[in-house]
Formats: structure tokens, C-alpha cells, sequence
């Protein structure tokens, strides 16, 4: 059976999109699913959604990582499976939805995105850096220069033997021009550098402010896809109020015979 699937990506992190209000999608299958994903022999992308019904909210969202797995959080893939329910009528201009981690809002703003994230209460220094769970886990490793990183490499190794088999994805940032900061992320499940991560730049934007190597609670991320920008509220220890912002672009559709 052919499955027709649109094509999104947010600042070049690039997902496959299909409408599963009618259950149809056979969601248990790891292998077609990576197949999917796969550059060369599928549609290639970073990961693959599904948009359900849900009983209390307006959609459900589905996330699997590009090796066929059920996914954590996606922020980058939220904005956009926000973007394509509102081309489909399924949401108007803001949107309460189910995710991965529990319930979010989403909304417009200037033809770009805005997803409320999940409060983040715990920050854990280690010998790399620090540690957080934003929706997925994330270590933040900060260095003086990202031009020259092999990012590939060393994401690897910390994801792999620093963090075990369940793993982390791994953000390397350095500063910016006029306050930003710089971002390469190597997520797990891909297994590779991809060009953006959502909840990496949200990580990193927080670390950036518990590391004290910003006093704004404002951050804009460059990420090799482009820009994210992250808002937040800082108070007795806990980010709440965080807002992660950024391009979310349809690139086509089809169907997958």
C-alpha cells in the first residue's frame, strides 16, 4: 500500500511526516522505518513522524529516530509536524499537542514557530561539562573554536562510552558573534552530525546561562542550519517558561510505493 508523506525541516534538521489519524501507518516495524529514512535507498531523513488523533488535545505526536527506534523529544521535529497541522486545518494559529515528553503548546509567530519546551530543573556537571534532559538527554561540551571539530568522532565516543547504552545526544558550543552562541550536535539515533537539534540548542542555551557565560535569558543558537532562538525564565534554580523559535519549511510531498 502506498503511503503518501510530506517532507519538513527546521533550520536542516529534516524529517518525513505522515497523517495517521486513521491508524493505517504499521508503526511496530524498525527496519521499514529506517528504510524510510535512509538517503540512498529511502526518502532520507533525520527521523519520522506520525500525527495521531488524540482523545484530549488537538493532535499526538509520534517520533522515531532515523535507525527505526521510537524517539524522545524532537524540537525541531515539533515545530514542524505544528507547521504541517496547521496547513492540514487540524489547528488554527496556537496549538496544544501530545509529544513524546507530555503535553506542550505551540504557536505563530512572524511566520516562524514558537514550541513551549518542558521545565528544566536539573543541571549535572561532569568532566565534559554539563548534563540535561530537555525532552532528551544532552551534554554540553563547551570549546573555544567549532570550525575545525570532529564532531563526528568525538560525539561518538562520549555517546557511546561516556553515556552507556541508552546513550545522550552531544552538543559542542563555543560564542558567537553579538552574544550568540555556536552549535554542532551529533544525535543519538541518527548516529551522526546532523545540521540542527531543537533540544539541543534548548539545552545549550540554558547551560549556557548556568555556566554564567551569558546573563541573558534570550539566546540565539547558529547551528549549521541556521538560527534557533531560545527564551526562558530563570528563578530559584529552575528554567521554566521556555520557548524554543525557528523556521519550520515544507519541502514536498509524495508517496511511497
Amino acid at each position: 500500500m502506498a503511503i503518501s508523506f510530506v517532507k519538513y525541516h527546521g533550520t536542516g534538521n529534516d524529517f518525513i511526516i505522515i497523517d495517521d489519524r486513521n491508524g493505517a501507518f504499521v508503526d511496530d516495524d524498525a527496519q521499514s522505518i529506517a528504510l524510510l529514512c535512509d538517503r540512498h535507498k529511502g526518502i532520507g531523513a533525520d527521523g519520522l513522524m506520525l500525527l495521531r488523533e488524540s482523545a484530549e488535545y488537538d493532535f499526538k505526536m509520534i517520533y522515531y529516530n532515523s535507525d527505526g527506534a521510537l524517539g524522545s523529544m524532537c524540537g525541531n521535529g515539533a515545530r514542524c509536524i505544528v507547521q504541517w497541522a496547521k496547513s492540514l486545518g487540524v489547528i488554527d494559529e496556537k496549538t496544544q499537542f501530545e509529544a513524546p515528553d507530555g503535553l506542550h503548546q505551540a504557536w505563530f509567530d512572524q511566520g516562524e514557530v514558537v514550541l513551549a519546551m518542558s521545565d528544566v530543573s536539573v543541571i549535572d556537571s561532569n568532566e565534559y561539562g554539563v548534563f540535561l534532559d530537555t525532552g532528551s538527554p544532552h551534554q554540553i561540551c563547551v570549546k573555544n573554536t567549532l570550525k575545525d571539530l570532529d564532531v563526528l568522532t568525538l560525539g561518538r565516543s562520549l555517546r557511546h562510552d561516556f553515556f552507556g547504552v541508552d546513550g545522550a545526544n552531544i552538543n559542542f558550543v563555543s560564542a558567537g558573534l553579538n552574544g550568540s552562541f555556536d552549535l554542532r550536535t551529533y544525535e543519538r539515533g541518527v548516529e551522526a552530525e546532523t545540521l540542527s537539534c531543537g533540544t539541543g540548542a534548548t539545552a545549550a542555551a540554558l547551560a549556557m546561562h548556568y555556566l554564567s557565560l551569558t546573563a541573558h535569558n534570550d539566546v540565539s543558537l547558529n547551528t549549521l542550519g541556521g538560527r534557533l532562538k531560545v527564551a526562558f525564565t530563570f528563578n530559584e534554580g529552575q528554567y521554566t517558561d521556555i520557548t524554543l523559535t525557528g523556521p519550520a519549511v515544507a519541502v514536498f510531498k509524495g508517496e511511497w510505493l
